[in-house]
């Protein structure tokens, strides 16, 4: 006799009160259910603290927003999805100086960064891309490592890839953003 144990779905508010990971992993929130991945890499993480940096000191000169690393993002209600964006930019129309949301804002950020781990498919990818403007991102940063390049999107279906040698903008979601791409690899070495 062969028994199946439900697992119970969870919601965003219950997810949030979860302990965090005793390994280090990171989790997110998929249609309910908690995924574990393993902790980014070195490389990840350093691609990752680039963008947030380049986002922040533009920020800082001209504040328009809040720039964060891994905080949560709901994409999706009824089934919770609480994704963990390597970066994200939320302006102030969206979530106010004044109205810091105690665990997930209730709007998408404006702009997502999602730096590439060796172990992304295309599909992964893409499908987190629809997901994103779905509940209502503007545009979305993609940075490869390996070959140092960044894929800025404002549809899931369309983007246009930078080089080391161009600048990635911010668009009309950030106005005044301009970086150029090697800052987000800098430190990095170049893979062969």
């Amino acid at each position: 006799m062969s028994t199946a144990t439900a697992t119970k779905l969870l919601t965003a508010e219950e997810f949030a009160r979860l302990p965090d990971p005793p390994d280090g992993s990171k989790q997110e929130l998929v249609k309910g259910e908690v995924v574990t991945m393993p902790p980014p890499s070195f490389v990840h993480g350093k691609v990752q603290n680039n963008v947030a940096y380049a986002l922040e000191t533009h920020n800082r000169t001209r504040p328009s927003g809040h720039v964060t690393v891994e905080s949560g993002l709901v994409t999706e209600r009824d089934l919770d999805t609480v994704r963990g964006p390597d970066v994200a930019f939320w302006s102030f129309d969206r979530v106010p100086d004044d109205k810091l949301p105690a665990v997930y804002p209730e709007v998408a950020a404006d702009l997502v960064a999602e730096v590439l781990s060796p172990g992304n498919t295309r599909r992964q990818v893409r499908d987190k891309l629809r997901e994103y403007f779905r509940a209502g991102v503007r545009l979305v940063w993609v940075a490869d490592p390996d070959d140092r390049s960044v894929t800025a999107y404002t549809r899931p279906g369309s983007g246009t890839t930078l080089w080391e040698d161009e600048a990635v903008t911010g668009g009309d979601v950030l106005p005044g953003f301009t970086c150029p791409v090697a800052e987000f690899f800098r430190g990095v070495p170049a893979t062969e």
